[in-house]
């Protein structure tokens, strides 16, 4: 045992040399635990109370020895990862809308990692307590089940069913025929004769792998299909871009020239997956020429026989979306277009693009735009399904900046996080 903690130890001062800059007295926690579960074998409790033993032992050394702060600062990090996540006041999201809207119109749940959830620490613990429902946020995307042309992994995706079983939560099957697909589907080389039996035997093994089971309610059947311009998403040359090959299927000579991609994958659903709610997802910012080609898109594939039940929308905004002329408006009248034709309407990600708003009152502004959505869902509670789901639990950074949510990184309850509990337990008046 001593041999393998001085191995990890080694190991996790060599990952932390790369974070840890002269004078620095932070590090970002996310940070830590992805570089310290790739390099250390040792699990991560004992690592951390190795260290921290370490620390204590090392009073004799002095302040300035590189072995004693990255220890000091990597124990404190790891402690926060297993720490529990503090408790907001009043009652949980999930407790109150069970109790407020029982009839099943109303669903919130949330996305994250399989590894953040593997972990148990902030992010599962929030997900857990808060949400009805849970989206893992790619075990069910085809580069995660098939990576390997001919070779499906299951694991998880089983992973995530299992966890949902055990948590009495609702499971929203995320993305399956999209652009996260895998880097060996979008090798320029790649022909329609190639791709089409691709598509038709992983959708078709996923539905009927998962398709009875009583957890699962939702599957987004195609993602991200078409842009804010209304152009069908496509190839782009080499295998390191978002892109979509799908489209190399070919089109059918319908008015909008609909990639045939759709239309197969919703018909392997309708015939492979008749439990399941089928949910047309798409990512743009409401511009009507991508969204109008969605719900024509829709009306379409109805035409053919096709089932779709409900229509999906990627809610990654700046705050103040609602203050913007005729945003809040055109929402409202997309979920009654949806009702009307006897679909459920779902924010199925959600959350704040900090990166494009640098002003002091960001949690302020977020809670109101937050609210701004939650609210409008809940004016069209009685006619027929809403959902909103948000886009991981926890703030967090991306390539392109900070990303905020309803609670900070250490797990505390955000001003957005009270606004959306007083709008459930106070909704506003429905919409006839």
């Amino acid at each position: 045992m001593e041999a393998m903690e001085t191995q990890g130890f080694a190991q996790s001062f060599r990952c932390l040399q790369v974070f840890l800059q002269p004078g620095k007295t932070s590090v970002h926690p996310h940070l830590f635990q992805q570089q310290i579960g790739k390099v250390c074998e040792l699990p991560l409790p004992l690592l951390c109370l190795y260290l921290r033993r370490k620390v204590s032992k090392s009073s004799t050394v002095s302040p300035l020895d590189p072995m004693k702060l990255p220890a000091f600062f990597l124990c404190i990090s790891l402690a926060s990862a297993f720490a529990d996540a503090p408790v907001p006041n009043g009652r949980r999201l999930k407790e109150i809308v069970a109790d407020k809207y029982p009839e099943g119109n109303v669903w919130i749940g949330c996305a994250i990692t399989g590894s953040a959830r593997a972990k148990g620490g902030v992010e599962e613990q929030i997900l857990r307590r808060e949400f009805s429902y849970v989206t893992p946020e790619n075990e069910f995307k085809h580069s995660a089940i098939q990576a390997s042309p001919g070779k499906l992994d299951w694991s998880g995706a089983d992973q995530w069913l299992d966890y949902a079983r055990k948590q009495g939560q609702a499971l929203r099957m995320h993305g399956p025929i999209g652009p996260q697909t895998s880097k060996w589907t979008l090798e320029d080389n790649r022909t329609a004769e190639e791709l089409a039996p691709v598509l038709e035997q992983f959708l078709t093994a996923l539905c009927e792998r998962y398709q009875a089971d009583p957890a699962i309610r939702w599957m987004d059947v195609v993602n991200e299909t078409v842009d804010e311009k209304g152009v069908w998403f496509g190839p782009k040359p080499g295998t390191g871009s978002w892109e979509n090959p799908w489209t190399l299927l070919g089109f059918d000579t319908d008015v909008n020239k609909t990639p045939l991609y759709i239309s197969r994958a919703f018909a392997i659903a309708t015939k492979h997956a008749p439990r399941l709610k089928l949910i047309y997802n798409h990512h743009t910012n409401l511009d009507p020429a991508g969204m109008e080609k969605v719900k024509e898109t829709v009306v379409y594939l109805r035409a053919k026989g096709l089932r779709v039940d409900g229509i999906g929308w990627h809610a990654h905004l700046k705050p103040g979306w609602e203050k913007e002329s005729g945003n809040l408006d055109y929402l409202s009248k997309l979920i009654a277009w949806c009702h009307q034709n006897a679909l459920e309407f779902h924010i199925t990600e959600n959350n704040m693009r900090l990166w494009k708003f640098n002003e002091a009152n960001e949690n302020e502004a977020s809670a109101d735009t937050f609210a701004a959505l939650v609210r409008t869902l809940l004016q069209h509670r009685k006619t027929g399904v809403v959902g909103w789901n948000c886009w991981r639990a926890t703030d967090y950074v991306n390539k392109q900046g900070r990303v905020g949510l309803l609670f900070a990184e250490d797990g505390s309850p955000k001003p957005a996080y009270y606004a959306v509990q007083n709008l459930l337990e106070n909704p506003p008046e429905a919409l006839p």
